[in-house]
């Protein structure tokens, strides 16, 4: 069959030869062969269908519809309206590595230093995955530094059910801290082997149940806890955060030669901080500079996710454990929503093949 528009009016068969084209963003496979295009009907002028899609591309179900309809109307100029119906598809994760950790995608974010907002970015991450529709948890690595709790406004010592440590309940996500288990103000300090043993626990021990997307916020730096996480569980990979400065841009090459060495993907950069508009005038200011993340990404070969500017928003919304309401301010949302979406458009096209346990490559 041609691809070229037809003033006819289309036939089952047609439609069918046309959904044929259209893919899982999950999967990236047919979902007419998927038998997830479901209850196709003609009345006349008029096509309906049942789209079925799975929780971990819940970024993407706007865009797939609106490509699928896209598709059939432009094929078929005839047809007077398409109508497109979501049901959800239930598609369980498998257990990854040896600890079990249930997820279909497990992200760490990491930065090469402190300071560039990367425990915001992967609580805003975790959050817009979440508010799309995914089943999300968020591990907080850095146990020097743990502000995951204080950004999502949670606190108490989760409890331990049958041996297994209950999770958090935080803005719609499931989340760990070792900001929960130690008192306010406390330092952790910690050798190398103390953060392992428990890492290993968040991972092994936590009832996180099936998840769509297990996201890790790492402490800053290339030190033992990115090591020792790097091998304990076969992450998806790995999102560097950074601001646009050159001098933290030499850090963030670190991270991603970090990432690298152990065989992680690195899924993409984000640069934070990125100029700022003001509230009163709407002239954007440079501050830290702009577009370095972008250019580095380009040299480096990796994926662009995507900017956020400077917004007082999002600092009163950290200060105030309200980091969840990011996604709805309109100076922040569309910045945050657009990573969502290209994170995993990417995971898409990556694929849905498992990440082997990394290997320390010398």
């Amino acid at each position: 069959m041609s691809d070229s528009p037809t003033s006819e009016l289309p036939s089952r068969a047609d439609l069918e030869r046309a959904l044929a084209e259209v893919v899982d963003p999950e999967t990236g496979e047919s979902l007419l062969a998927g038998s997830q295009i479901r209850d196709l009907a003609i009345d006349g002028r008029r096509v309906s269908l049942t789209l079925a899609l799975s929780t971990h591309s819940a970024p993407l179900w706007d865009d797939t519809c609106r490509g699928l309809i896209t598709l059939l109307t432009g094929r078929f100029p005839a047809l007077e309206e398409v109508k497109v119906d979501l049901a959800v598809l239930d598609r369980p994760p498998q257990p990854r590595g040896e600890l079990g950790v249930t997820a279909k995608s497990i992200i760490a974010v990491g930065s090469g230093k402190g300071g560039v907002g990367k425990s915001t970015i992967a609580a805003s991450l975790a959050l817009g995955l979440a508010k799309a529709g995914s089943r999300v948890g968020l591990l907080d690595a850095d146990v020097y530094g743990p502000s995951i709790p204080h950004l999502l406004g949670a606190s108490g010592k989760p409890e331990v059910v049958q041996s297994r440590i209950q999770p958090i309940d935080a803005a719609g996500l499931k989340m760990i801290s070792i900001g929960l288990l130690v008192a306010p103000g406390e330092a952790v300090v910690w050798r190398g082997p103390m953060l392992h043993h428990t890492l290993t626990q968040f991972l092994r021990d936590v009832a996180w149940g099936p998840l769509d997307y297990l996201v890790i916020d790492m402490p800053p730096g290339t030190g033992d806890v990115a090591l020792s996480l790097s091998q304990l569980v076969p992450l998806t990979g790995a999102v560097v955060v950074c601001t646009p400065q050159d001098v933290a841009l030499l850090d963030a090459v670190k991270a991603v030669a970090m990432f690298r060495k152990v065989n992680i993907p690195v899924l993409g950069m984000v640069e934070n901080m990125s100029g700022f508009v003001c509230p009163d005038c709407g002239k954007r200011y440079d501050i830290f500079g702009s577009g370095g993340a972008k250019r580095r990404a380009a040299e480096l070969g990796i994926s662009f996710l995507g900017e956020v500017p400077i917004t007082i928003s999002i600092r009163e919304h950290g200060d105030s454990g309200q980091t969840a309401a990011n996604l709805t301010d309109p100076a922040a949302a569309p910045y945050l929503e657009a990573i969502v979406k290209t994170l995993v458009r990417n995971l898409a096209a990556a694929g849905p093949a498992a990440a082997p346990l990394p290997s320390l490559k010398m």
